[in-house]
């Protein structure tokens, strides 16, 4: 939640506290959870966390009740949400939901209850706000991705990197994951893709590493790595690097912004997979560049399709073939224009909201 400080500017006579990480503590919200807490990738992660979950909600219903709390903000954590979301607004509290859950993809009965529960829900898609106002969302503003916020100033200075400015040495950037299990499965087969590729080309290879994941993990491809990055240089390593490959999240965002091609990698556990085949219906596209862009922009391999072959195929298309790299570049410029959003200010709104 990048705006908190300004909302808390606006707001200074509230009492903010709930769940939230050590940023929002910096700026003086109170935790009663720490975000670490709440943790979990997957269906069978958040099955065993479901005891906690319902005790926590618990626990926050009743701390709203003692406070007399009269707004929520619920951010994101669709599952937890959307259930606490119902408790608080059958005590009267406003519901500002941010922002909206990818309701399309799965699960569209929750813009119901959305309806029943939310005084705002804010969307970042540009497709969303029309979507839930037709399901009876009353209040949708669709406002900028918080991404645009947090890269607001490199966005407006990004490297072009033509086709062939690789020449001599192609500097290609690792993101495998931010979780344990999206490392451990995947940054293997990123590495035997180097190694493919290093047959037909000079490469120098980069790697964001993510602070919250032990280097032991890492240790094990120390040299295979040549250029090593902490997560907040991710800016500065989307604009050194020529090419991209990256665990599904949202950094796929951020590559896609940045105008940076990316092949786009997802792996689960046997659980997660078997559910995802037999329960899931939403059958499109798994990157948010993608989503937006309503079309396979990158392309993306999935389970058993992420694999050497596949990886190796895509890239040196990439660089070999100037009119479908041309192409690639040519729909990412427009990547930014389909996340602006209303011009709208998220905090005066939420500060407004407050003081009714």
């Amino acid at each position: 939640m990048s705006f908190f400080p300004e909302l808390k500017s606006l707001a200074p006579d509230t009492d903010f506290y709930g769940v939230g990480g050590d940023e929002l503590k910096s700026h003086g919200m109170e935790l009663l959870y720490h975000l670490k807490d709440f943790s979990s990738m997957g269906f069978s992660e958040v099955i065993g966390k479901l005891p906690f979950y319902f005790k926590a909600m618990s626990h926050l219903e009743n701390e709203v009740i003692k406070r007399g709390t009269k707004v929520a903000i619920l951010v994101d954590f669709q599952g937890f949400n959307m259930r606490i979301a119902k408790r608080l607004s059958k005590l009267g509290v406003k519901v500002l939901y941010y922002v909206a859950p990818q309701a399309w993809a799965w699960k569209a009965h929750r813009a119901q209850v959305l309806s029943d529960t939310v005084h705002t829900l804010f969307t970042i898609l540009p497709f969303e706000k029309n979507w839930f106002m037709e399901r009876g969302v009353k209040q949708v503003r669709s406002i900028p991705h918080p991404l645009m916020l947090t890269y607001k100033n490199e966005l407006s200075d990004i490297p072009a990197k033509p086709f062939g400015s690789w020449k001599g040495k192609l500097k290609l950037l690792l993101l495998p994951g931010s979780r344990k299990f999206e490392i451990h499965s995947l940054l293997p087969i990123f590495i035997e893709t180097v190694k493919k590729l290093r047959e037909f080309y000079p490469i120098e290879v980069h790697l964001v590493k993510v602070s919250h994941v032990e280097d032991e993990i890492y240790e094990y491809f120390k040299s295979d790595i040549d250029v090593w990055y902490e997560s907040n240089d991710l800016t500065t390593a989307m604009r050194n690097c020529h090419l991209s490959i990256a665990a599904s999240g949202t950094v796929t965002l951020s590559t896609g912004l940045f105008e940076l091609p990316t092949v786009v990698c997802y792996k689960a556990s046997l659980l997660n997979v078997f559910i995802f085949y037999n329960f899931i219906k939403y059958q499109g596209p798994i990157s948010l560049t993608n989503i937006i862009h309503g079309e396979m922009v990158f392309p993306e391999f999935v389970h058993d399709g992420v694999n050497v072959h596949q990886l190796t195929r895509v890239i040196r298309t990439w660089l070999e073939d100037e009119r479908v790299y041309n192409d690639l570049k040519r729909k990412l410029k427009d990547t930014k224009i389909l996340l602006s959003g209303e011009d709208f200010s998220v905090p005066q709104f939420m500060a407004q909201v407050i003081h009714e």
